[in-house]
C-alpha cells in the first residue's frame, strides 16, 4: 500500500462528521460554555429563563427543541439583516467554496474585494475607497487610525452614551463607563453630548481634535441625532480641519429606512464611514471602513507603507461573496423600501399604545430600529411598584417585559442598555405585516398584565431580590 493510499484510508476512517458531533455532544452546550467560555453567559440565561435549545432557523424565525416557532426581534444584534439562511447568500457561499479560489495569497489582487468595494461605494457616492476587515470594532479602529494619521492630531471626540466597540481604540470612544472600567489607560478622547454643538466647538477650539465619531442613531437607548446636528457638526469639524466619522455598524445597510442613517439629513457627507454586521449575511464576519480618496492616499502614501494597515483575514473570498450577495438581495428585493414601510407600521402601532398604558412613556426610532421606553406611572398603585423596582436597580421593568415576551409569547427582544428602561427592536429587515401583528399582540398582552398587577410583577420581585443581592446585570450584551 502506498503512502498516499494509506493516508487516504486513514482519512476515511477518521473523517470529520459535524452532524454526528452535534448529535453526540449538542446537549452539553450550556455545560461547555460554563466550563470553557464566558461562565456568566449561561448563568444569566438560566436566571431569566432564556436557556432555550434552538434547533434550526429560517428568515425571521427559529425553532426550539420542542418544535415551537420563535419570532426574532433582535437579529443577532443586527447581524441577521436578511434573516437567517437567506437562499441567495447560501448559494453564493456554496459557489465560492466550490470555486476553489487562490484566496489570501496576499501577493495578488483577487476580483471579489474590488467588486464588493465598487458595489458598496455605489451606495456611498461621496466616498472613494474601502478597507475590509473582520468586524465592526475593527472598522472603527481603522477609522480612528486613519483620522489621527491624516490630521496629525491625537484626540477623537465621541458622544455620551455611544457604543463603538470593545477593542482598546474603539473602547476609548465608548460612552458607557461599565465597559471602560478597569481597562485604562485608553486613547486621549473626550465625550460631548449628542446634539450639543457648543460643546463640540469648545473642544475643537483646542486645536488637537482629529475627528468626531458619531452614531446617527445611538444603539444605547435609540436616541437620534437632532435634526440639523450632523450637517452643522460636519461644517464645524471641517472649519477646524477635523473629520466626521459615521459609525453605521448597526444603522447601516437599510436598518433605518435609508441605506445609511446619515442620509436622512441632506448635505451630510462623512469623511469616513464604518459598516459591518448586516454586510455579513449572518455567515462570515466582515467589517468595512469607507473613506475619501485623499485619506487613503495619505495613509498609503508610498510602497513602503503598503501594509501599514492590514488584516490577515480581511477581504477573504467567503466574506466578499457574502457581502456581494447581501447587496444584490437588498437591491433586487427592494429591502430599503420594505424597511421604511414595515418600520413605520410597527412604530406607529406601538406609538398608538402610549395613550393606553401609563407605564409606556415613548416609542421612537427610524425604520426597523425602534426604542420602547417605559416611565413612571401616574396611578398610586403602579407608582409604588415602579418605585420599588427603581430603588432596587434602574432597568428592571424593561427586563420584566423582555422575559415574558420570550417565555410566554416566544418573541426574542433585548434591553437597550444598562440602567435604562428601554427595549430596542432591531429585527431582521425582512419581517412582514404578520410579524408586526404578532409582536404588537404579544406586547399588548404583556402590558395588560403589567397594568393589572399579574405575573409580570411576580417576576419583578425575583429580579429585585437578585439586584439587592448584587447578582443581577440587566445589560449582559451589547447595547
Amino acid at each position: 500500500m502506498t503512502i498516499a493510499e494509506s493516508a487516504a484510508k486513514s482519512s476515511r476512517a477518521g473523517e470529520f462528521d459535524l452532524g454526528a458531533l452535534l448529535a453526540e455532544r449538542g446537549a452539553e452546550r450550556y455545560e461547555l460554555h460554563t466550563r470553557y467560555l464566558n461562565h456568566q453567559l449561561p448563568r444569566m440565561l438560566h436566571t431569566i429563563g432564556f436557556d432555550k435549545v434552538y434547533e434550526r432557523a429560517e428568515g425571521a424565525h427559529f425553532w426550539d427543541a420542542d418544535g415551537n416557532d420563535h419570532l426574532d426581534m433582535l437579529a443577532g444584534f443586527g447581524v441577521m439583516g436578511l434573516g437567517r439562511h437567506h437562499p441567495v447568500v447560501r448559494k453564493a457561499l456554496h459557489d465560492v467554496l466550490d470555486a476553489s479560489l487562490a484566496d489570501l495569497t496576499r501577493f495578488d489582487c483577487q476580483p471579489l474585494p474590488g467588486l464588493l468595494a465598487e458595489r458598496l461605494l455605489a451606495h456611498s457616492p461621496h466616498l472613494d475607497r474601502v478597507f475590509f476587515g473582520n468586524s465592526g470594532t475593527e472598522a472603527v479602529e481603522g477609522a480612528l487610525k486613519f483620522a489621527r494619521y491624516v490630521t496629525g492630531r491625537p484626540r477623537v471626540l465621541y458622544c455620551e452614551h455611544a457604543f463603538h466597540g470593545l477593542t482598546t481604540g474603539s473602547l476609548s470612544v465608548n460612552g458607557e463607563s461599565g465597559f471602560r472600567d478597569g481597562f485604562a489607560p485608553l486613547l486621549p478622547d473626550t465625550a460631548v453630548p449628542l446634539g450639543d454643538l457648543d460643546a463640540l466647538e469648545r473642544e475643537l477650539a483646542k486645536g488637537d481634535v482629529a475627528a468626531l465619531i458619531v452614531e446617527p442613531i445611538q444603539g444605547k437607548g435609540v436616541h437620534e441625532a437632532p435634526p440639523g446636528y450632523l450637517r452643522a457638526a460636519q461644517e464645524l469639524l471641517h472649519r477646524h480641519k477635523a473629520l466626521l466619522i459615521a459609525d453605521e455598524v448597526q444603522t447601516g445597510l437599510g436598518r433605518t429606512g435609508d441605506f445609511y442613517a446619515y442620509q436622512h439629513e441632506e448635505g451630510v457627507e462623512p469623511d469616513l464611514v464604518c459598516v459591518a454586521k448586516a454586510l455579513s449575511g449572518g455567515y462570515v464576519p466582515v467589517g468595512a471602513t469607507l473613506g475619501k480618496d485623499w485619506i487613503f492616499r495619505k495613509v498609503y502614501s508610498s510602497m513602503d507603507r503598503v501594509l501599514v494597515h492590514s488584516a490577515s483575514f480581511g477581504a477573504n473570498a467567503q466574506a466578499m461573496a457574502a457581502g456581494l450577495a447581501v447587496l444584490s438581495v437588498m437591491e433586487n428585493e427592494h429591502i430599503v423600501a420594505h424597511v421604511r414601510a414595515t418600520g413605520e407600521l410597527l412604530r406607529s402601532r406601538l406609538a398608538a399604545l402610549t395613550g393606553k398604558y401609563e407605564l409606556l412613556a415613548d416609542v421612537r426610532g427610524r425604520g426597523l430600529m425602534i426604542g420602547i421606553e417605559f416611565g413612571r406611572p401616574r396611578s398610586l398603585r403602579l407608582r409604588g411598584r415602579w418605585a420599588a423596582l427603581q430603588a432596587a436597580r434602574k432597568g428592571l421593568f424593561a427586563q420584566m417585559v423582555v422575559v415574558p415576551l420570550l417565555r410566554r409569547h416566544r418573541i426574542l427582544t433585548q434591553v437597550s442598555g444598562d440602567h435604562m428602561e428601554v427595549i430596542k427592536l432591531i429585527p431582521p429587515l425582512i419581517i412582514d405585516e404578520r410579524d408586526v401583528d404578532r409582536f404588537v399582540a404579544a406586547f399588548t398582552a404583556v402590558m395588560d398584565d403589567a397594568h393589572d398587577g399579574g405575573l409580570v410583577w411576580e417576576f419583578g420581585r425575583t429580579l429585585m431580590k437578585q439586584a439587592v443581592a448584587g447578582r443581577w446585570d440587566t445589560d449582559p450584551v451589547r447595547p
